[in-house]
């Protein structure tokens, strides 16, 4: 006999089963899920949310993912590249409105220019801040020493997105190749935790080829891998890439949505005192998305403080909202939005996982 949604969410470990029966919960279960995580993420970080100023300051990309607007192959996107002092600039903004920390971003390069350049720019931004910003990084796969520059710089959160923890469907999702290496990919998360940064990783919810099963083993490679953060949201195709040719072969967006909160809610329960950020991608079906999610379990969001010319060309997938807001716009929008889930904005506050800081005090004991 299966075990009920009440007996599953009262267990310390949930099994693959658990999570594949949790992830297919509707009407009255679904809502004892979302009512739990709720519980669990008041128990662990109160209503606090705390903003990541997201600057997306480069679209160029060596790698030619399936799934990505921007990926090499794609020559329909106008590249660019910001400025220096238009990435210093959105950071002094996110220090001035008492953002916290920020978020740097680009597409993936690997090169002593490039690796020369964050360094700079991560430098720059402990300098104006006076050392109070917060800063998280999106960089992609990096070599040991690169990711060892970059900590000594200043950054201190490092987001690695997985995708697809199930390396046959991994390998679906890219080009066959060194660039493109599933192994790799691990092996620079495992690089990042020796280096000493909070690790973050995610996965797009929703995939062609992907299965409940895969999701299921998703969350259970983040709970193995031990993870301090992450960012997940439902996969929503581009018309400038070769999986749109499955386009059809997809849940409904509603459906994505749907089981992106799932996601969500039941990894806040498997892992309570980690960080777990409010895609921007939920409100690009739902226009209350991110604020679903921070209601059962999410507790970071990015507000994009790009400046507005560039965020159209940092298209990862179609529909992406608020391209046209201002960073005035989108921090008055979020902190009306927050306070109608009852959620209250950690301004000044870095926000950094608990679960870090846990972890760290048991290794130091071992």
């Amino acid at each position: 006999m299966k075990d009920s949604i009440t007996q599953i969410l009262k267990k310390d470990e949930l099994s693959r089963n658990d999570i594949v029966r949790l992830l297919a919960s509707e009407g009255e279960e679904r809502l004892q899920l979302f009512t739990e995580s709720e519980r669990v993420k008041k128990e662990n970080s109160g209503n606090k949310v705390y903003y990541r100023g997201l600057v997306e300051f480069s679209n160029i990309c060596d790698k030619d993912c399936y799934y990505c607007g921007i990926r090499r192959g794609n020559k329909e996107v106008e590249r660019y590249n910001l400025s220096d002092k238009e990435i210093l600039d959105a950071a002094r903004y996110a220090y001035e409105n008492k953002y916290g920390s920020v978020v740097l971003q680009s597409g993936e390069l690997s090169n002593p220019a490039f690796t020369r350049r964050v360094t700079r720019l991560l430098e720059g931004i402990k300098k104006l801040s006076n050392g109070e910003l917060g800063i998280t990084i999106s960089l992609g796969e990096q070599s040991r020493q690169t990711y060892r520059e970059w900590f000594e710089a200043g950054a201190h959160r490092y987001l690695l997105r997985i995708e697809a923890s199930n390396p046959e469907l991994y390998s679906k999702l890219h080009p066959n190749d060194e660039l493109h290496d599933f192994h790799s990919r691990l092996n620079c998360l495992k690089l990042l935790r020796e280096t000493g940064y909070q690790t973050g990783t995610g996965v797009m919810i929703g995939l062609p080829f992907q299965s409940v099963d895969d999701l299921a083993g998703d969350l259970l490679f983040m709970k193995e891998t031990d993870i301090d953060m992450v960012g997940m949201g439902p996969y929503i195709e581009h018309a400038s890439t070769p999986l749109k040719k499955y386009k059809n072969e997809l849940l409904p967006l509603e459906e994505r949505f749907d089981l992106s909160l799932k996601m969500i809610a039941i990894l806040r329960i498997m892992m309570k005192d980690i960080n777990i950020a409010a895609a921007t991608a939920l409100q690009a079906i739902d226009p209350m998305g991110r604020e679903k999610a921070i209601k059962i379990g999410a507790n970071v969001i990015m507000p994009n403080i790009t400046p507005g010319m560039y965020r159209d060309s940092y298209n990862l997938y179609e529909n992406k909202p608020c391209t046209d807001d201002s960073a005035d716009d989108c921090k008055g929008c979020l902190d009306a939005r927050l306070s109608m889930v009852n959620a209250e904005p950690a301004y000044g506050e870095w926000g950094d996982s608990k679960h870090f800081y846990r972890r760290q005090k048991i290794k130091g004991k071992r």
